[in-house]
């Protein structure tokens, strides 16, 4: 089949495959005053509306259409390999004078039926890039071993593995190679000393150079970095080529430990290629999230999985955070955003956050047109994508109507992530006051919510900026990813909870 005949034309322009050309016709031209890049100047209305001009050359043209329908009529239907819901906070608005909020809350779900698949043939390319600066040495370096040899013995000879260490050079201790001899592997890893500088740059371009080797659409194709130090002068050249991986399919999840490295570049690096990051508190923690980091990259439904979002021209995108899993912060530019990876049995799900235009204008109204796009890997299909539309009603006198649960929930955890953050940025103001204070309201609402741990460690910052109006390394990394963390507390309906 056509690349053609696989995209669902019918969805991009919103009628049914029964439109008569007229109704096409009718359906483009709504289309275009909605997205048309001289009407409307959000970046996500440009990439929609190219798929949207490109559906209507094929539909618009009775010949092109009825050939695309005799394509698609013999191929069979397809199956829905991962769906889209979307649930905004309100589904009746208010007018107002000014501007207001409203929340999208995007539910990404595999199939059902491929969740219940009790075998994975999704084959890993995976590069570990590891840290083997002078500042690794002892137990770090030794639990770094304990993990590379754990992932090797769960590889099989489908996967491809390489391992590279650095410090302030590179060394390929294990070239992209499938996984057969495991003795010969783990004797490799054994050769890991440490010694020298932490330079990133290095380490980094040899995996990603490793995993280049096996690039495949049939594989997933992923380099985990680890490290407990911060890289200078290098960060830039990194971000670039983190940027480039990301255009030729290859995610990048980063890792820390300690308190020295660079927690902002490591969030940075990751994000833009639909990667996470992590905070390792200890090196026993070590052990244990690189091999959920690989566990889970094994489970993988669709890699390279996109969201683009379109809001109509009066309508701002104001943010985008990842709630699960792994839950971080996205930026909204460039579109399309890159999410990753779509695991068999976990819903990926984000919140959208728009801003409303004031106005008295009642009735529905079009807000965002949300586009998912994605390689299903055990298919071997590209570029699968799935749609959503979402209109609201605007109203005099709204019936009082509470956000849904999930999205209160969230808004709930994520005004947590948000406290932290703007203690951080009251400090870089230089307001120690203001920073205590939002410290201390933290930490009230930690306890509220039975994260003690959490709380206590809200506590001693408050009472650290309250004296020296300084923030400890340790203290402000785990707020930011311990808040950051509750947000993936499991959906009792998810199927992976």
């Amino acid at each position: 089949m056509s690349t053609e005949a696989l995209r669902n034309l019918y969805a991009i322009l919103g009628v049914p495959a029964e439109a008569t050309q007229d109704d096409i016709r009718e359906a483009y031209r709504i289309a275009a005053r909605r997205f048309h890049p001289d009407a409307n100047s959000n970046e996500g209305a440009e990439h929609q509306f190219r798929d949207i001009a490109s559906a209507y050359e094929v539909l618009g043209n009775s010949q092109r259409r009825y050939a695309y329908d005799e394509e698609r009529r013999t191929a069979g239907s397809e199956p829905a390999y991962f769906s889209l819901r979307v649930t905004p906070s309100k589904r009746v608005l208010g007018t107002l004078d000014e501007p207001q909020v409203l929340y999208l809350l995007l539910e990404i779900a595999p199939l059902r039926e491929l969740t219940k698949q009790q075998k994975r043939e999704v084959p890993l390319n995976l590069t570990l890039v590891l840290d083997r600066s002078k500042s690794m040495k002892g137990i770090r370096l030794d639990k770094l071993k304990i993990a590379a040899h754990q992932i090797i013995e769960s590889l099989s000879a489908e996967d491809r593995l390489a391992l590279v260490s650095f410090s302030d050079r590179a060394e390929v201790l294990i070239p992209a190679a499938p996984v057969i001899d495991t003795i010969a592997l783990r004797a490799q890893v054994n050769l890991m000393r440490a010694d020298g500088g932490t330079e990133i740059f290095h380490g980094l371009q040899a995996g990603i150079d490793e995993c280049r080797k096996h690039l495949s659409d049939r594989f997933v194709n992923h380099v985990v970095l680890l490290t407990d130090g911060r890289t200078f002068g290098d960060e830039e050249r990194a971000l670039e080529l983190a940027n480039q991986a990301a255009a030729e399919g290859v995610g990048i999840s980063a890792m820390g430990i300690g308190e020295e490295w660079n927690d902002e570049f490591l969030d940075a690096l990751a994000s833009c290629t639909g990667g996470t990051s992590t905070y390792v508190t200890s090196p026993t923690a070590v052990v244990r999230f690189l091999n959920e980091r690989v566990r889970s990259l094994g489970d993988t439904l669709v890699e390279r999985l996109k969201l683009c979002v379109a809001p109509d021209a009066d309508i701002v995108l104001e943010s985008l955070f990842k709630l699960q899993p792994n839950p971080q912060p996205m930026d909204t530019s460039p579109q399309p955003v890159p999410l990753g990876l779509l695991e068999f049995n976990r819903t990926l799900m984000c919140l959208v956050q728009l801003q409303m235009p004031p106005g008295k204008r009642t009735g529905f109204r079009t807000v965002a047109r949300i586009d998912v796009t994605g390689n299903v890997l055990i298919a071997e299909r590209r570029d699968y994508k799935v749609l959503s539309d979402i209109s609201v009603e605007i109203a005099s006198n709204p019936p009082p109507e509470d956000p849904p649960l999930p999205i209160l929930d969230a808004l709930g955890k994520l005004t947590l992530y948000r406290i932290q953050e703007k203690a951080q940025q009251s400090l870089q103001k230089g307001n120690a006051a203001e920073a205590t204070r939002r410290l201390e309201n933290l930490a009230t609402r930690l306890l509220a919510s039975g994260q003690d741990e959490l709380a206590q460690m809200a506590i001693i910052e408050a009472r650290r900026v309250a004296s020296t109006s300084l923030l400890s390394e340790e203290g402000r990394k785990t707020l930011k990813f311990g808040t950051r963390r509750l947000l993936s507390q499991p959906d009792p309906q998810d199927p992976g909870s």
